[in-house]
């Protein structure tokens, strides 16, 4: 399924707000509600969007350490290296990527000390060749 500008602004508009009336995206669109409802309907039977959800924001989190680690594994273990980042709680997503880096780690830590020690155990799987890591300072979520 293609989808052209329009889509594209209601995919935007509903990331920032996925609870947003089907009124007020038809008024901020310039489009009539049918025509709303008719691209909704449209976009989740192609299967574009997958489904809604609200992102909440957990005080204690305020104070964990985010990162994002890149890593190159060394030769074919890729899937040796999977399984073994799969049982450290403190990844919160993994990723396959192409280019210089193989994995891109999603690592959430409650402090700086629980962050240094996850480093530690991910760095010590054995088929992990290099490792880049970077703190998260603030999050700009998509429009």
């Amino acid at each position: 399924m293609s989808i052209d500008d329009l889509d594209r602004q209601l995919i935007s508009l509903l990331r920032a707000n996925g609870r947003e009336s089907v009124v007020n995206l038809a008024k901020r669109l310039g489009v009539t509600r049918a025509t709303v409802n008719a691209r909704l309907d449209r976009l989740i039977d192609s299967g574009v969007i997958v489904g809604f959800s609200v992102r909440v924001r957990d005080p204690a989190d305020v104070s964990a350490v985010r990162a994002i680690m890149l890593v190159a594994v060394e030769g074919r273990n890729t899937g040796e290296v999977i399984r073994a980042l799969r049982g450290v709680p403190e990844i919160a997503a993994l990723h396959t990527t192409n280019g210089r880096w193989d994995l891109i780690a999603e690592i959430s830590c409650e402090n700086l000390a629980a962050f240094d020690n996850a480093l530690g155990v991910i760095r010590g799987i054995t088929g992990i060749r290099d490792s880049e890591t970077s703190i998260l300072l603030s999050s700009a979520n998509a429009q």
